[in-house]
């Protein structure tokens, strides 16, 4: 081959290699630039003079059920909104998304946090109408502390109270489906994790947000029984899928394991994907929100009429 020509054809391989690399680019782009109508700042509840807000991201081709994404890391939530790039294959699929925003721990104690999200399902479902959403096709997810919001949301679903002077009160608590990122599923068994404190007593960099009273060993076995998901697991639990990294130390999979053990036990549908060598969280992240889709998708069906 002359000169000349091994340089064509290279210029011609390069090029290929350019066009190839262009038309991923602007797929990839388009499938995390999905068309929403978006409806920000909707309060569903009320806590310390503050406004308790979700975000209503609604698809292109809405197929009537809902997902309720709690926008918390370490227990806090940020007022930025959900960007619909995180959520993209479930708006992909026509699942109108919930963003819920929660009061921010210390100011907040977890026990407010918790009561709150499930306020917050009550509410979607109250005006599932409006939303042009079916009340019995919801479902819930989120990572890391909003990974255990979700669970406690999944495992204490409640009929509501049908004699509350608030009708939201006298609204389901129940979801459908969840689909979650590595939650703590025990927090009266911290195990390997690095929040481990050696005593018995709440996680070390999170003393503060479960209350002045966490630092009592004998009230923080109740409130530690009562924030962890694993000792509400019953024959009620709805299916529930976890994605946990093998290699995370804040939140070890023995969490992940533990619940799945636990409700595998009550008879229920739970199933547990490990993501081998990554720790809290990992790039490919939004990606496997396509399984959470997928989850859904078999969870969260049409109803026959």
């Amino acid at each position: 081959m002359t000169l000349r020509r091994f340089l064509k054809f290279a210029g011609l391989a390069i090029l290929v290699v350019v066009l190839i690399t262009l038309a991923l680019a602007a797929g990839l782009w388009w499938y995390f630039t999905p068309h929403v109508e978006q409806t920000k700042g909707i309060v569903y509840s009320q806590r310390h003079g503050k406004d308790l807000v979700v975000d209503w991201l609604r698809p292109a081709h809405p197929n009537g059920a809902g997902v309720l994404v709690m926008v918390s890391g370490s227990w806090k939530s940020s007022a930025d909104g959900i960007a619909p790039a995180m959520v993209a294959p479930l708006l992909r699929r026509g699942y109108s998304v919930f963003g819920v925003h929660h009061g921010s721990q210390p100011e907040f104690t977890v026990m407010e946090i918790v009561e709150d999200v499930r306020r917050a399902v009550r509410f979607v479902r109250y005006h599932a109408k409006e939303y042009g959403v079916d009340p019995q096709r919801l479902g819930v997810s989120g990572g890391s502390s909003g990974g255990h919001l979700s669970l406690m949301i999944a495992t204490m679903g409640d009929p509501g109270q049908p004699d509350a002077a608030d009708p939201v009160e006298r609204e389901s608590s129940a979801i459908q489906a969840a689909a979650l990122f590595f939650p703590v599923t025990d927090l009266l068994n911290l195990g390997k994790s690095t929040e481990n404190p050696g005593d018995g007593g709440p996680p070390k960099s999170f003393v503060k947000a479960f209350g002045p009273n966490s630092t009592n060993l004998a009230i923080w076995k109740v409130i530690g029984r009562e924030t962890s998901p694993i000792y509400h697991v019953a024959s009620n639990l709805p299916p529930v899928l976890i994605i946990h990294g093998d290699a995370d130390t804040l939140t070890p999979l023995e969490q992940s394991e533990w619940f799945v053990q636990r409700a595998r036990e009550a008879g229920r549908d739970v199933k547990l994907i490990v993501r081998h060598g990554v720790k809290h969280g990992w790039l490919t992240m939004v990606w496997d929100i396509r399984l959470f889709a997928d989850w859904f998708d078999r969870y969260l069906p049409p109803r026959t009429p």
